[in-house]
């Protein structure tokens, strides 16, 4: 199920990585940013995550419907056999957007990961194009996501539970309803299991956006950053499944709308002026 492993290189297009609950009302903000990066006003709206998708589609023409997006497309599937049906898969021709939507992170790669579905979702973004992501949509991005862990500050070893994602942002591992929820914890326990990774944990509505090695952060909310890279202990190895966690030298950032991240040296970046503004407008 996993997808194939690679680094970014310079002709990857833009993640709009999402935290849920985006404004569709006020000044969408995020939703504005998706528009500004779609080139011919069509944007493929992937609606895997839902068990009962009925109604996403009208919710964001609505809000897409005088912010420059004139054309959802719907692309449901209901069963994985489908991801490799033609008339599904001629849904993503032409088109240089693709937005999943939340629900269940595991539908979306149980049903579509390495089907023609999957695979076009990848050459679009190799291409430049964009692919956006909101609550589900957002953990999938990844090539390790989250998929079970508590809502608590406190980790257990036990708690956690992780799949393989689609692959499209290596090296990280994303989570999101981040303050809403509590997850700290569980985004915690994950980077100690694998320090490599880096944990990104997103607001509602809340967004990163993603263009080389880089990301500025919009919306309303915080992004946290937890960097285990430097850590010089912890019992994640040794410790019984109901036992905390403890863990020395974890690195935390907190970034809001105006910041930005490099993701080589994991390093907080400002963003210049005209960007920022650009981000806000």
């Amino acid at each position: 199920m996993a997808e194939k492993r690679r680094g970014r290189n310079s002709k990857d297009g833009v993640l709009i990585i999402i935290g849920g609950r985006e404004d569709h009302v006020g000044d969408r903000v995020i939703l504005k940013e998706l528009a500004r990066h779609v080139d011919d006003g069509r944007l493929v709206l992937a609606t895997v995550a839902s068990r009962e998708p009925d109604g996403y589609r009208d919710k964001y023409q609505a809000a897409f419907s005088d912010i420059g997006l004139k054309e959802i497309i719907e692309l449901y599937v209901d069963e994985r056999e489908q991801a490799v049906d033609p008339e599904k898969v001629k849904l993503l021709d032409g088109v240089n957007a693709v937005f999943f939507s939340g629900g269940d992170q595991l539908r979306i790669t149980s049903q579509i990961a390495d089907t023609p579905i999957s695979e076009r979702v990848h050459e679009i973004f190799a291409g430049g194009g964009v692919i956006a992501g909101t609550s589900a949509g957002a953990s999938v991005m990844s090539e390790t996501m989250l998929v079970k862990g508590p809502n608590a500050a406190s980790f257990r070893m036990g708690d956690l539970g992780t799949a393989p994602g689609l692959g499209l942002l290596p090296n990280v591992i994303i989570d999101q309803h981040f303050a809403e929820r509590g997850r700290i914890g569980r985004l915690i326990g994950a980077v100690s299991q694998n320090p490599r990774v880096l944990g990104i944990g997103i607001d509602e509505d809340t967004a990163i956006v993603v263009e080389g090695h880089k990301f500025k952060v919009i919306g309303s909310g915080a992004v946290y950053l937890v960097d285990a890279s430097g850590v010089s202990h912890s019992n994640i190895a040794e410790a019984a499944a109901d036992q905390a966690l403890s863990i020395y030298d974890l690195k935390l950032h907190v970034l809001s709308s105006g910041d930005g991240f490099d993701l080589e040296t994991r390093r907080p970046v400002h963003l210049s002026e005209p960007e920022h503004r650009r981000s806000n407008a």
